[in-house]
C-alpha cells in the first residue's frame, strides 16, 4: 500500500507538471509558425496601403492620408480621428473605412517594465494595432466594394454620438450610426445600405492582432481565444493552444468576441449573424503581439437594405456582471473553466467574491475572508478529519506492540493491524476522504484568481499583482521549471505546508515504511515548482489556508478530542459485533492475500 501510495504522489506530480509544459510553454506548431510569421510581416510592410498610405506626408494636421476608391478620380483625402467618450473609456475612430481605430479604457493601464525590473503604469487601448483590419466586402453595382478603403464623411459627430456616410463607386452609399453609453462599454452600432440592387451577403472580416497587455505572457496567451454562440446552442470557442477555425451555419450567431485574459472585443447582432467562420492564428514568442484573432460573418442584405441593421459592441474588461447584464450567455468568455470547476467558481466562489467587494476594498482582505469562510463551510469533513487522526493517535500505544510482535515480519504487520483497525472501528483512510472531497473547491480557485480581473494589478503585501507571480526576488540566472524569480507567497506555502505535515503525521505509523514519511515532506518542494509561476491570489489563498490548517489541528488535538473518551469510543466499538463486507474488510483481505503470495515466493525460492 504504501509504495503505491509513493507511485500515486510520483504519477501526480508528473501529470502536473506535463499539464504546466504542454499548457504554458511554446508548442512546436508555434515554434514552427516563427518564420511564416516573420515572412509574413515583411510582405505586410512591402505590400499593406495601410502602412504605405501611414508613411505620405500629413495633411490638415491628420496622421494618415487616403484616396477616394472612385475609379473616376484619385483624390487624396486627410485621414481624420473622431472620438466619442464617457467616463470609463475614449473611442478613436477613422474616416478611413469608419470602423474604430483604438480603444482607451481609463480605469485600467498596462505595466511597462523598464531597467532594473522597475514597473511603470502606462495607458491601455485595444484595437490598436495599425494591423487590425474591420472590413465590410458589399457587393456594388460595378463590383466588389471593400469599406475598409472608403473615405467617409462625418455627417453627425457629439461626445456621444457619430453618424458617417461613404458614397460608393458605382453609386449607392453606406452609412454606420455609433452611439456610446453613459457610463457603459457598450457602443451601439448600426449600418444601413442605399441605393444597390443585389441579394448578395455582405460580409464583415474582423482581424485583430492582440496586444501584450499582461506580465505573464504565457498565461494571458493561454487565455486568449475567440469565443462564439449561435442561438438554441451552448457557447464555444476556438483552441487555445494551437491553430483553429470553426465554421457556424444553419443557426443565426447571437455573437462572437475576441478576448483575451482581460478584456474583449465582441459584437452582438439584434438578429443574429446568418453564418461565420472564426480562427485563431498562433504567433511565435518573438512576435510583439500576442496572437492573431480572425472572424468573417454573413449579414443578408435585405437585413440592410434601405433599413439600419443594428449591432453592439461591448469593447472593456472581462466584468462578470457587465457581461451577464446582456442576458446571452457572453460571461463564458471568462475562462473560470467548464464541468464541476466552473459551476463552482460561477455559483459559489463568484457570488462569495462579490458579496465581500461591497464591503471591503482590499483584495487580500477579501481573499483571507474568502479563506475563513470555505474553512468554516467545509468544516464538517475537516471535523471527520481531525476525529479520525485521534483516533489513530488513541490506537497507537496498539500499533506499538503490534510491531513489536511482528517486528521481522512486515507484511504480518500490516494485517494484523488492519485487523485491529476493522476491531475497533478505525477507518486509516478517513483522514483522507475529506480532503480528496476539497479537492474541486481547490482546482476551481486555481482557475478563478487569474480569470477575474478585479485582482488584476490589486495590491497586497508585496505582491504587485494578484493575477501573476509575485516576484519578491529577482535571480541572476533561469532555473527549470522554475523560472527567474521568486515568489514569496509559493515559499511560504511549503514553509507552512511542512509544519502542517509535522503536526499531522504525529499520529500516522510509518514504521513499515519510512519512505512515506520523507514522501510528505518532499512534496510541498516538488510543488513549489510549479506554484512559483501561479497567480499570487491563489497562493496566497494557500498560505493563509494552510495557517488555518495548522491551527485547526493543534486546537483539534488539545481542545477538540478527548482522548480518555476517544478511548473508551473504541472500546465501545471493538465489543460490538463487526458487519462482514465494507472497504476495511476488503483491505483486510486484500493484505493477507498479499501475505499469501509473499509466502509463497519465499518458498519457491527455497
Amino acid at each position: 500500500m504504501e509504495r503505491n501510495h509513493i507511485i500515486g504522489f510520483v504519477l501526480i506530480f508528473a501529470i502536473l507538471m506535463l499539464w504546466s509544459e504542454f499548457f504554458f510553454k511554446p508548442s512546436m506548431v508555434e515554434k514552427a509558425n516563427e518564420k511564416r510569421f516573420a515572412d509574413s510581416m515583411a510582405l505586410v510592410k512591402t505590400v499593406n496601403p495601410v502602412e504605405q498610405i501611414k508613411d505620405a506626408p500629413s495633411v490638415l494636421n491628420s496622421t494618415d492620408t487616403i484616396r477616394t476608391t472612385d475609379s473616376t478620380a484619385q483624390i487624396v483625402v486627410p485621414e481624420k480621428e473622431i472620438y466619442l467618450k464617457n467616463s470609463l473609456a475614449e473611442f478613436t475612430f477613422s474616416n478611413k473605412g469608419g470602423s474604430i481605430k483604438r480603444v482607451k479604457l481609463n480605469n485600467y493601464h498596462k505595466i511597462k517594465v523598464g531597467e532594473n525590473h522597475k514597473e511603470e503604469k502606462i495607458d491601455l487601448f485595444l484595437l490598436e494595432d495599425a494591423k487590425n483590419k474591420f472590413d465590410y466586402e458589399i457587393s456594388g453595382n460595378q463590383g466588389k466594394i471593400h469599406t475598409s478603403t472608403l473615405n467617409f464623411d462625418v455627417i453627425q459627430n457629439t461626445d456621444t454620438k457619430l453618424t458617417l456616410t461613404a458614397q460608393l463607386p458605382g453609386g449607392g452609399a453606406f452609412t454606420q450610426d455609433y452611439t456610446l453609453s453613459a457610463d457603459n462599454y457598450n457602443l451601439n452600432y448600426s449600418i444601413r445600405l442605399e441605393g444597390l440592387n443585389n441579394n448578395n451577403d455582405v460580409v464583415l472580416y474582423w482581424e485583430n492582432y492582440l496586444d501584450k497587455l499582461e506580465k505573464n505572457y504565457e498565461y494571458e496567451k493561454f487565455y486568449t481565444s475567440i469565443y462564439y454562440k449561435a442561438k438554441e446552442t451552448n457557447s464555444d470557442y476556438c483552441s487555445c493552444r494551437k491553430d483553429d477555425k470553426k465554421e457556424l451555419s444553419g443557426k443565426p450567431i447571437e455573437w462572437f468576441s475576441h478576448s483575451n485574459q482581460f478584456f474583449n472585443s465582441s459584437l452582438i447582432p439584434k438578429t443574429g449573424f446568418k453564418q461565420g467562420t472564426f480562427e485563431t492564428v498562433m504567433l511565435p514568442e518573438n512576435s510583439d503581439d500576442l496572437k492573431l484573432l480572425k472572424s468573417t460573418v454573413a449579414i443578408p442584405f435585405n437585413d440592410l437594405n434601405a433599413k439600419n441593421f443594428e449591432m453592439q459592441f461591448y469593447i472593456g474588461p472581462n466584468e462578470y456582471p457587465r457581461l451577464k447584464a446582456y442576458n446571452n450567455n457572453l460571461q463564458d468568455i471568462i475562462p473560470y473553466g467548464w464541468s464541476i470547476f466552473g459551476t463552482i467558481n460561477r455559483y459559489l466562489i463568484l457570488p462569495l467574491f462579490l458579496f465581500l467587494k461591497n464591503f471591503f476594498g482590499s483584495m487580500g482582505l477579501i481573499i483571507l475572508l474568502m479563506t475563513l469562510i470555505v474553512k468554516l463551510f467545509v468544516f464538517p469533513l475537516a471535523y471527520k478529519m481531525l476525529k479520525s487522526q485521534a483516533k489513530m493517535a488513541a490506537l497507537k500505544p496498539e500499533i506499538e506492540k503490534l510491531k513489536s510482535k511482528h517486528k521481522d515480519d512486515a507484511q504480518q504487520q500490516q494485517v494484523e493491524t488492519m485487523k485491529m483497525y476493522n476491531e475497533f472501528g478505525v477507518n486509516p483512510l478517513g483522514g483522507c476522504f475529506p480532503l480528496l472531497l476539497q479537492m474541486p473547491i481547490w482546482i476551481a480557485l486555481y482557475r478563478f484568481f487569474p480569470a477575474t480581473i478585479d485582482f488584476r494589478q490589486a495590491s497586497f503585501l508585496w505582491a504587485a499583482d494578484l493575477t501573476s507571480y509575485d516576484e519578491f526576488l529577482y535571480l541572476p540566472f533561469s532555473i527549470p521549471f522554475f523560472g527567474n524569480t521568486l515568489s514569496l507567497f509559493a515559499f511560504l506555502w511549503v514553509i507552512s505546508t511542512v509544519i502542517f505535515t509535522y503536526y499531522s503525521s504525529k499520529t500516522m505509523d510509518f514504521s513499515a515504511n519510512p519512505a512515506m514519511l520523507y514522501m510528505q515532506y518532499l512534496m510541498p518542494f516538488i510543488f513549489w515548482f510549479m506554484f512559483n509561476k501561479t497567480a499570487a491570489g491563489l497562493t496566497c489563498y494557500m498560505f493563509f489556508s494552510n495557517l488555518l490548517n495548522i491551527a485547526q489541528t493543534i486546537v483539534g488535538k488539545n481542545y477538540l478530542f478527548d482522548s480518555d473518551k476517544i478511548r473508551d469510543t473504541l472500546e465501545l466499538n471493538k465489543s460490538k459485533p463487526k458487519k462482514k463486507g465494507g472497504f476495511q474488510a476488503k483491505l483486510e483481505t486484500m493484505m493477507k492475500e498479499q501475505q499469501r503470495i509473499q509466502q509463497e515466493k519465499a518458498k519457491n525460492k527455497k
